[in-house]
């Protein structure tokens, strides 16, 4: 079973993403608060802008949502909330598929057939067995090493197989994506095109969230999360990279406290709808 569901309700395999946990009901939203969002960015005027819209879009929507935006080709930065943490849901996937190819660059081999299938099943389709299959073969050692090769110094694998619930944080995230988008010592430019080859084949049903309202001419990659537990309610996670129109940039957006799956996924949206549009108006 995968989180290939329909969108309305996906209550009973969402619960999956932690790894089988059982589905409880969930939680009222949290109260709304204001958010802090900070934006810094070498184009004038462009990080008052962004300030202003994604603070506007998450006005008034509850629960705790974490924000991050990198643009290289404007030296562009947003922050909100950068290092809460949240339990990943099926977002972690970038993260096994990313020490599943560091692990055999360090042994000098391509992956088998088998690891090409199941890599391909877990982030195109978010397949969970896949996943399970490949967070056992790897074991949280060679996770955890890679996790410490990329800086990611507050992501914390899930244990007990719960690899749904491994915490992590919009700064870590970020710095995934980074590793994923340019030249660096952890991935090869084969790792991190095979990284991309498959975040941009993401079926269409679960192509919501960060690409949401980004321009024709942008290619997109994204891998999205879906959780709901007894605490926070439901987790919905989207994180992507975006690169055309005179841009290269990530997005990065964490929720939780969401009272059902589309509430998440409407905050998501309305963020990544102004930053896309912010940046292609410069």
């Amino acid at each position: 079973m995968t989180d290939r569901i329909p969108r309305r309700p996906r209550l009973l395999a969402a619960a999956l993403g932690a790894g089988a946990l059982v589905p409880l009901a969930a939680l009222p939203a949290a109260a709304a608060t204001t958010p802090q969002v900070t934006c810094t960015s070498a184009t004038s005027g462009l990080a008052t802008k962004l300030q202003k819209d994604i603070t506007a879009a998450l006005k008034n929507r509850a629960g705790t949502v974490a924000v991050g935006l990198y643009d290289r080709s404007t030296n562009t930065t947003c922050t909100l909330r950068p290092t809460t943490s949240f339990d990943s849901a099926s977002v972690v996937k970038v993260i096994v598929l990313s020490t599943l190819l560091w692990d055999a660059q360090k042994h000098d081999r391509v992956l088998t057939s088998k690891e090409k299938s199941l890599a391909t099943a877990m982030i195109t389709k978010s397949d969970n067995d896949a996943t399970t299959t490949l967070w056992k073969q790897l074991g949280l050692t060679k996770i955890k090493g890679f996790v410490a090769a990329a800086n990611m110094t507050l992501t914390k694998p899930g244990t007990g197989g719960y690899w749904g619930l491994t915490q992590i944080n919009v700064r870590d995230e970020q710095r995934l994506l980074k590793l994923v988008t340019a030249k660096n010592t952890v991935l090869t430019d084969g790792s991190r095109a095979y990284i991309l080859n498959l975040m941009g084949k993401v079926i269409s049903s679960q192509r919501w969230g960060t690409p949401y309202g980004a321009p024709s001419d942008v290619s997109v990659h994204v891998k999205n999360g879906w959780l709901q537990r007894a605490t926070h309610g439901w987790r919905v996670h989207s994180v992507g990279t975006f690169k055309g129109g005179g841009h290269d940039y990530t997005i990065s957006v964490l929720t939780h406290g969401n009272s059902t799956m589309d509430y998440g996924i409407t905050t998501i949206q309305g963020v990544a709808k102004v930053i896309h549009r912010d940046l292609a108006a410069v």
